[in-house]
């Protein structure tokens, strides 16, 4: 069967379609697609025609054999969350449903039953929901957080000063150890219960250039990592100054970079650090003209699946003894500087996305408290 016959098999108006059609052989290789396709799997037909389909990309969430199965049962198989990223790096998720093509009556002995996949994007609708989710879960756990805190520091400060009562009154200087250790413990709480809390306000901010504070990232993070971690930078030149809290940001980036080196410190690995410039983005509901992206990545063995939705809850950690603080704080000043922290991880490879707009200091001060 040549590929015109495949392609005189399909209806012409599928073209007009926003949904991705694209049709498959026995070999799963690409025997016809639909403009809507091109676009989603970033290929002309004419290219792709005769390809094996999961060439395409260097991973897919959906397996070769459920589609050969399909075949083989003449069964329809969907799924509403399929992940594909192409070999340079682009990612899609789409919603897809195959449904196997039998031939019809009366066609040749030979013929072999072809496979109709309707693939949906739904990137930008998940999205807008994870924004929204995530700013809900972030008034949630603030609100949780401030709560729990004055519940705390109130008891705090009354036993820390009876403490410092009491060491007045002893007589033996001996006891007042015991005293001294109260007081002590007692400012390490409210130490921890003010860390949890996070700053209400940010310091001056400046402009600033971005791959500087990356560089100081670097340079703190080296101390600390195994040797066989290897750092890369891939920082794109064109990135403008930004305006911000140059110390704040620092840590921020900085909570992300020792994540990724607890991930890789038993085995080893690399931490990219990639800067970009997008533009027309649109954050939480607001459209920016220009937007700084912050990537983080490494070749870790992922996050798994139960922590991914409150990974950025205070006191959530994936590693023992972490205290859970660190990525509640990267997420509260991200925040304060209207960006937002975006988490892609599969095995083998984990990023973190730290969007910062560029915005008027004015405005910027307007979004100072979360």
């Amino acid at each position: 069967m040549t590929k015109a016959d495949c392609t005189n098999m399909v209806q012409p108006d599928w073209d007009q379609l926003l949904t991705g059609i694209v049709q498959l052989d026995a070999h799963l290789h690409i025997r016809y697609m639909n403009a809507a396709a091109e676009a989603m799997l970033d290929g002309s037909r004419k290219r792709l025609l005769g390809a094996p389909f999961f060439s395409l990309f260097s991973f897919s969430s959906l397996e070769p054999d459920v589609l050969r199965h399909a075949l083989r049962d003449v069964q329809s198989v969907s799924d509403s969350d399929v992940t594909w990223i192409f070999h340079d790096g682009q990612r899609v998720t789409v919603e897809f449903i195959a449904q196997p093509l039998l031939p019809k009556h009366g066609a040749a002995q030979s013929a072999t039953p072809q496979l109709l996949l309707e693939l949906r994007q739904v990137d930008q609708i998940r999205r807008i929901n994870q924004e929204n989710a995530q700013q809900l879960q972030l008034q949630a756990a603030h609100s949780m957080v401030r709560g729990l805190a004055h519940e705390i520091k109130n008891p705090l400060g009354g036993l820390r000063g009876a403490a410092q009562l009491l060491a007045s009154e002893l007589p033996d200087d001996g006891l007042r150890d015991y005293t001294d250790l109260i007081m002590q413990q007692a400012d390490r709480l409210r130490n921890l219960v003010d860390r949890m809390l996070g700053s209400h306000e940010l310091p001056q901010r400046a402009r600033t250039n971005v791959h500087e504070v990356i560089e100081r990232v670097i340079a703190v993070a080296q101390l600390s990592a195994s040797a066989k971690i290897t750092f890369e930078r891939d920082y794109d030149p064109s990135l403008p100054e930004l305006t911000m809290a140059a110390d704040a940001i620092e840590q921020a980036i900085l909570n992300v970079v020792i994540n990724a080196c607890d991930a890789l410190a038993s085995g080893g690995g690399v931490i990219s650090l990639r800067t970009r410039v997008l533009h027309q983005q649109t954050l939480y509901g607001q459209r920016y003209r220009q937007c700084a992206v912050i990537e983080v990545q490494d070749n870790g063995p992922g996050v798994p699946d139960a922590l991914k939705e409150t990974l950025f809850y205070p006191m959530v950690s994936g590693r023992a003894g972490g205290t859970g603080l660190g990525l509640a704080i990267t997420q509260n000043v991200v925040h304060q500087h209207a960006g937002k922290v975006e988490l892609l991880s599969e095995p083998g490879q984990t990023r973190f996305l730290l969007y910062l707009p560029y915005i008027e200091t004015r405005q910027q001060n307007q979004s100072d408290e979360v």
